[in-house]
């Protein structure tokens, strides 16, 4: 009777994965094509028996999980609230406090949702010149977002919380990126907002964030699943890749956390001393070089690194930037705060060291007008969001005033670059003259075998900048 009920749940998971990667009618291809019925793994298909192979041969473990078999709630007594232990262990390891409980596999009750609430009807139109827009259909007017967030706790089982989180995100319909770590969880999801409510109130309900994650530390804009290609869940070493063991430097020895109303009156009184000549803080952006050129706070030092795995040789090559200073430091939403204050805290040259809690875009909530100036970038589909009318950037090529990143059109690079449409039109879509070059001479062989490879004008650019004298801060004038 066990293996029967088994057998027939396991048939039922199967049905319903199967269901949840299928394309509402309204997103299809006139006609089959392209679109397909189903749509899994960056896949199409248009026969039943494909998207079963499919699920069959690559999901295997995704439909156990669902059906409580193996790794799922069956083997913490059948209870789909209750905890995973392994068999027979009733005794808890050395170390465990209540203070690191176990991880609920529970999903929430969709009985009383229908399908076209939990995911935004996303429509395709092509556009003549370039790629195609985005138009988001929303059946019953609910409306797509975007949630960011992220949660600093000890994790004792990874990958248990890994597949929890995946189970959770398929089963919402949510598309995103989410790193699970022994040091916490780092996530940005997008879909329908009852499938974001959703997602918030049993990320709120996990007892392993119990008193720690709260609803304010989940940031959302407009936007949806279209924001992001796929699901991306794993695990991972850092929740935010710094390239330093979180063992050595912890989110534990983080800086002083600031409101947005203290922050936005620290660099008030900031940007008064510095126009003086009198001001011993820095305000330091911690983001990448192409975050900070469509937006900062005024007054900014924002260094020229590529990856924020650079941040920690750019504060060893600069201590003496920083000594006996006050630090100002934000981000996009806090966390690479949390592990950056901690590199910059254990180097014990700073006065003080503050960080922006909730980030830029908590930040912006509350001061849309304040002094961070231009678009947010993000790391989906849009590239970024603005709360204010100001463009800081320019093109690439004719330095009109420009801030909509596209990809570099030459496909062994693939960089970001801001490329005007008068200048698109020219032909002008590359991230510098020698990709364009090289574009033209790739396009025109008989082979379409492309190699990826770092971008020329990457390289040229220094790993890590030196700074020389006093910080090179951004414009202090609104």
């Amino acid at each position: 009777a066990g293996r029967k009920q088994r057998a027939a749940a396991r048939r039922k998971a199967f049905s319903l994965f199967v269901k949840a990667k299928e394309v509402p009618a309204a997103s299809r291809c006139p006609g089959g094509g392209e679109g397909g019925r189903w749509r899994c793994c960056r896949q199409a298909f248009e026969e039943l028996p494909g998207i079963h192979r499919h699920v069959a041969l690559h999901h295997s473990g995704d439909v156990g999980r669902q059906a409580g078999l193996g790794a799922g709630p069956a083997e913490a007594g059948g209870s789909p609230a209750g905890g995973l232990a392994p068999a027979g262990s009733a005794a808890r390891p050395s170390g465990y406090s209540n203070s690191n409980p176990e991880i609920s596999w529970a999903l929430p009750d969709l009985s009383h949702v229908s399908h076209d609430d939990l995911t935004c009807i996303i429509l395709f139109f092509l556009n003549i010149l370039f790629l195609f827009a985005y138009l988001c259909h929303v059946v019953g007017s609910q409306v797509g977002e975007v949630l960011l967030y992220y949660c600093y706790c000890e994790v004792r089982d990874p990958e248990k919380l890994c597949a929890w989180q995946k189970a959770l995100c398929q089963h919402l319909h949510l598309t995103g990126k989410v790193r699970v770590a022994s040091e916490g969880i780092n996530g940005t999801v997008g879909g329908s907002k009852v499938a974001t409510s959703l997602y918030i109130k049993v990320m709120l309900s996990q007892p392993l964030f119990k008193n720690i994650l709260c609803q304010e530390d989940f940031k959302s804009s407009a936007g949806g699943a279209h924001c992001f290609p796929d699901l991306r869940v794993g695990v991972f070493k850092e929740i935010v890749p710094m390239g330093i063991d979180p063992k050595i430097v912890s989110y534990k020895e983080t800086g002083i956390h600031l409101s947005p109303q203290e922050f936005h009156r620290e660099v008030e009184q900031y940007l008064s001393q510095a126009t003086q000549g009198q001001s011993n803080t820095i305000l330091l952006d911690c983001r990448n070089f192409y975050e900070s050129k469509i937006g900062h706070f005024q007054g900014c030092l924002a260094p020229d690194i590529r990856k924020f795995s650079y941040f920690p040789s750019y504060v060893d090559e600069n201590l003496e930037l920083f000594k006996d200073k006050r630090v100002l430091m934000y981000c996009t939403g806090g966390i690479r705060c949390e592990r950056g204050s901690a590199y910059l805290r254990s180097k014990a040259v700073c006065r003080e060291v503050y960080q922006l809690k909730g980030g830029i875009h908590k930040y912006l909530e509350e001061f849309p007008d304040g002094f961070y100036r231009g678009k947010l970038f993000v790391f989906d589909d849009r590239y970024a969001i603005c709360s204010n009318e100001d463009i800081i950037s320019a093109c690439r090529y004719c330095g009109v005033l420009w801030d909509q990143y596209k990809l570099c059109s030459s496909q062994h690079c693939r960089q970001l670059v801001l490329t005007c449409p008068s200048c698109c039109n020219k032909g002008l879509t590359a991230c510098c003259p020698v990709c364009q070059e090289k574009e033209l001479k790739m396009s025109s062989r008989a082979s379409g075998q492309t190699l990826k490879e770092e971008c020329e004008c990457t390289r040229r650019r220094p790993r890590v900048p030196i700074e020389h004298g006093s910080p090179g801060m951004l414009d202090t004038g609104k």
